[in-house]
């Protein structure tokens, strides 16, 4: 786990630069990691990583574009050194997944030096900066962290998150707190510039309850978007629950020209079905590109023998993991995982 010296460092970078230039995952840990030092150095600029799961040389003209004097990348599982290498400024990691070996960074993450496995960007984030706590708690519990601080949270914000709730699963799924992660989530999906653009209306709002009562004119811009774009997920949604079978593994694959909803599925899937392997697949441009989840068995494992002889990779968490294997293998994808989970 991270030490105060390393929150010390990480607060230091950012107090230090002046015009620092962002790269986060798109979900609400990265979301909120991104919110969390942008609302405390109050300059900069963020760029969702949203097209691949790792940040490499194609996004190296957004760094000249902008001409930053620091880089930080905040819950980015995948970074290529080429893209270290040309970026030619002093760049800070900050992730909690497999950790990487770059060099020329300054990297921080809790899975490096042992200790709890499982401590979201947006926790790291939150200790650093000491503000905005309801942002660390959409961060956390988005990403199955039910982190010590909820405790000051439900302190502040009782409604949000009742006092029996004692789990993430459940604080997603039947408080308050779920939905405004729920919100954070879909105001990542669509295009890059729409998404910017709602981000840019969530940087301003002071208190949660500003969204989710619409108790301001940002807060009712950023819930009429999300009512748009649940629509659409609960369509899905009920369309994968009316196909789930008594099999070990619940397969699900859609189309969307604009959207994916696999993270947010699969994770409500696995909520609901949690005895059951969940893999959710979305098509787009000859390749399925989904998450896998799994409430008991490691998975991470699985998945990278399942991917042997196939076009496509993945990899993730113990228990949530990501892929993307060509259309024409996909079918030997879900058999080779099928295999391997038998075998175990």
């Amino acid at each position: 786990m991270l030490t105060e010296k390393d929150y010390k460092e990480i607060k230091k970078e950012l107090d230090e630069c002046q015009k620092p230039l962002f790269f986060f995952d798109d979900d609400p840990d990265g979301l909120s990691s991104f919110l969390l030092l942008y609302r405390y150095k109050n300059e900069g600029k963020g760029i969702i990583v949203k097209t691949h799961p790792k940040l490499d040389t194609t996004l190296l003209p957004k760094v000249e574009e902008y001409n930053p004097d620091k880089i930080f990348i905040v819950d980015v599982p995948l970074v290529e050194q080429e893209f270290v290498d040309g970026c030619k400024r002093p760049v800070i990691h900050v992730d909690h997944h497999t950790p990487l070996d770059l060099h020329g960074v300054k990297y921080f993450n809790p899975r490096v030096k042992g200790g709890d496995k499982h401590q979201p960007a947006s926790y790291l984030c939150y200790k650093t900066v000491k503000q905005d706590l309801w942002l660390a708690a959409v961060g956390t519990v988005g990403d199955w962290f039910f982190m010590p601080l909820l405790k000051e949270f439900k302190k502040e914000y009782p409604k949000l998150l009742p006092d029996e709730i004692k789990t993430a699963p459940d604080a997603l799924y039947t408080t308050p707190l779920g939905k405004l992660i729920r919100i954070f989530s879909f105001i990542l999906k669509g295009n890059t510039h729409d998404a910017m653009k709602y981000i840019k209306v969530l940087t301003r709002i002071q208190d949660p309850r500003e969204v989710l009562d619409q108790t301001t004119a940002q807060g009712k811009f950023l819930y009429k978007r999300y009512e748009k774009i649940n629509k659409k997920y609960e369509s899905l949604l009920n369309d994968a629950v009316e196909k789930a079978s008594k099999e070990a593994v619940l397969v699900y694959t859609y189309d969307t020209d604009k959207m994916s909803f696999s993270s947010d599925l699969s994770n409500e899937l696995i909520y609901r079905y949690p005895d059951k392997i969940i893999v959710v697949g979305r098509s787009k441009s000859g390749y399925m590109k989904g998450s896998i989840r799994s409430s008991k068995r490691i998975i991470s494992g699985i998945l990278e023998k399942a991917l042997v002889g196939v076009d496509g990779y993945g990899g993730g968490h113990e228990l949530a993991c990501g892929y993307c294997v060509h259309e024409d293998d996909f079918d030997r994808f879900i058999e080779n995982l099928k295999r391997e989970l038998s075998e175990e």
